[in-house]
C-alpha cells in the first residue's frame, strides 16, 4: 500500500523546486487530485505504488538526469491519464500537465519538457543525449529487473488491467511486446540500468515469453 501522504509531500517538493520557492497556489489540491487519478478503480498495476516506485528510481538515478525535479513531476504525470482499452493515454497525460502546471506556477519552459517527458512513454526510447528522458524510461521500466515474486504479481496486475481482452488475443498481444522489449539493443540507457537492471530483466521478460508460449504454462 502507498503511503499518500507521503506521495503529496513528495509531489510538494518536486513542485517547489520547478517553480520559484513558495510562488505559486498550494500544492495540495494538485498532488489530490493527481492521486484520485492513479486511484482511478480500473487500475491494477498503474496504481500509487507503480508512482512510488517509479519515484524511488528516480532518486536512485538522479546523478544521470539534468533537472531531477523535472523528470520527478514527469512520473507522477505519466500515467495520470489511464484506461486500458484507450491507445492515447500518454498524450492526455501530457496535455493534463500542459493545463496544471502553469496553474500551478510552473515555468513554459519547464512545463514543455515535462510533457515532452510524459510522450516519451509511449517508446522509451530517449536519444543518446537525453538525461532526463533516459532517468524517466529507466525508472518506469526499473519493474522488468524485479525479484520473482515482484516480477509474476506485476504481469498478473497487467493481466487484471486487461480483463477484458480475450485469453488467447492477451498472450499474443503481450507476446509481441515481450519480444519487441527483447528485440531492443538495450533496455535501460543510465550507466546504472545497464550495469544493475539489463540482465535480469531480459532473464525476466524471457521467462515470461517462454510462458506464454504453446505448450508453456497459463499466464497469471
Amino acid at each position: 500500500m502507498a503511503d499518500l501522504d507521503a506521495l503529496r509531500s513528495r509531489f510538494a517538493r518536486a513542485l517547489d523546486a520547478a517553480r520559484a520557492p513558495g510562488s505559486g497556489p498550494d500544492p495540495a489540491p494538485y498532488a489530490d487530485n493527481l492521486l484520485a487519478r492513479w486511484q482511478e478503480p480500473q487500475r491494477r498495476y498503474h496504481t500509487p505504488a507503480h508512482l512510488t516506485a517509479v519515484l524511488d528510481h528516480v532518486d536512485v538515478l538522479e546523478e544521470y538526469a539534468d533537472d531531477a525535479d523535472v523528470v520527478r513531476l514527469a512520473a507522477w504525470f505519466h500515467d495520470a491519464v489511464y484506461l486500458p482499452d484507450r491507445s492515447e493515454n500518454e498524450e492526455r497525460s501530457a496535455r493534463l500537465a500542459e493545463r496544471a502546471l502553469p496553474e500551478a506556477g510552473v515555468p513554459a519552459g519547464k512545463t514543455a519538457e515535462v510533457a515532452r517527458l510524459v510522450r516519451l512513454t509511449v517508446t522509451h526510447s530517449p536519444a543518446g543525449d537525453d538525461r532526463d528522458g533516459q532517468v524517466l524510461c529507466d525508472a518506469d521500466l526499473a519493474i522488468l529487473a524485479s525479484p520473482p515474486s515482484a516480477y509474476a504479481a506485476y504481469t498478473a496486475a497487467v493481466r487484471q488491467e486487461y480483463h477484458f481482452v480475450p485469453d488467447d488475443a492477451f498472450r499474443e498481444g503481450r507476446a509481441a511486446i515481450l519480444r519487441r522489449l527483447l528485440g531492443l539493443p538495450r533496455l535501460f540507457h543510465t550507466s546504472y540500468g545497464r550495469r544493475e537492471w539489463e540482465a535480469t530483466a531480459r532473464c525476466n521478460l524471457t521467462g515470461e515469453l517462454e510462458m506464454l508460449s504453446p505448450g508453456g504454462e497459463p499466464a497469471p
